[in-house]
């Protein structure tokens, strides 16, 4: 996915205070014909993101922490495959999740309708089928933090323990213009078993942005951590947004206890400031 000039092959002039690091242009069928982004080779330190946010955006690049997991699977080695993706903003969020949410939660709609949970009526009283989908859930009414400064006290908590599991996370430049095209720009195939055109995911990760101040802080090979500015404040929002959730990786409630939505919506997504997904 190429839409703007990418500044990474003149990042050396850029003028960038940058430590040492690498330029990424490996993928899963060879080298691309550019950077893709830019990692440290050093742990990140608490106030990296905000410099490098505020440094790296004249120029295009938007910052994310990277994460080398348990494996030691560095940007390298995250099989990316720009060449299969397409951009963001020719995917419909609400078309997107509707596919997913019938692909894969026909049991789990079942379930909560019989527990008189996420489904039953629709607002106009009319029954709702077994699997049919919700809709997008509403934006909160409320205000919340300012969204750039939730990402970076996110990552300012994050880079602060060295002894966390995501302790030695690395500062990376992405180039891209908003933070939900973050993964796109990069060809991330980290829910490959899920969707192999990770643009479409990130048309919900535009949507989170507009209803609820998201940004994406942390990548891994198979994980997504992302800071929440304006999270759901009650629990009819909660479980209306983990429906979402739900059909963004159905992997989080399918394939991690209690496997349970409206617990899920309870324990991670009402009044939750940090969401986090990960993919089988």
């Amino acid at each position: 996915m190429a839409t703007l000039p990418n500044p990474l092959p003149s990042l050396a002039a850029s003028g960038l205070d940058l430590p040492p690091g690498s330029l990424v242009d490996a993928t899963l069928d060879g080298p691309w014909h550019e950077p893709l982004l830019w990692y440290a080779d050093g742990p990140a330190a608490p106030r990296d993101w905000t410099a490098l946010r505020a440094a790296g955006r004249r120029l295009g690049l938007l910052p994310v922490l990277v994460n080398g997991g348990s494996r030691g699977q560095w940007p390298e080695e995250w099989d990316l495959c720009p060449d299969i993706t397409t951009y963001p903003g020719d995917h419909d969020a609400d078309e997107v999740l509707a596919g997913y949410w019938t692909e894969y939660a026909d049991d789990e709609v079942g379930e909560a309708d019989e527990a008189g949970g996420a489904g039953g009526a629709d607002g106009d009283g009319a029954e709702r089928s077994a699997g049919s989908w919700p809709g997008l859930a509403p934006t909160p009414e409320e205000a919340g933090e300012d969204p750039d400064e939730a990402a970076a006290g996110l990552a300012g908590v994050i880079t602060a323990d060295p002894d966390s599991w995501l302790g030695g996370a690395r500062m990376a430049l992405v180039p891209a213009r908003r933070s939900a095209d973050i993964p796109a720009a990069i060809g991330w195939s980290g829910p490959m078993n899920h969707e192999n055109d990770v643009a479409r995911l990130c048309a919900v990760l535009r949507s989170w942005e507009d209803r609820y101040d998201a940004r994406v802080v942390v990548l891994g090979f198979d994980t997504m951590i992302v800071s929440v500015g304006r999270p759901p404040t009650t629990p009819e929002e909660a479980r209306a947004l983990a429906a979402e959730h739900y059909a963004f990786c159905p992997d989080n409630i399918d394939q991690s206890p209690p496997y349970d939505l409206d617990v899920y919506a309870e324990k991670h997504v009402l009044d939750q400031e940090v969401w986090s997904f990960w993919w089988d």
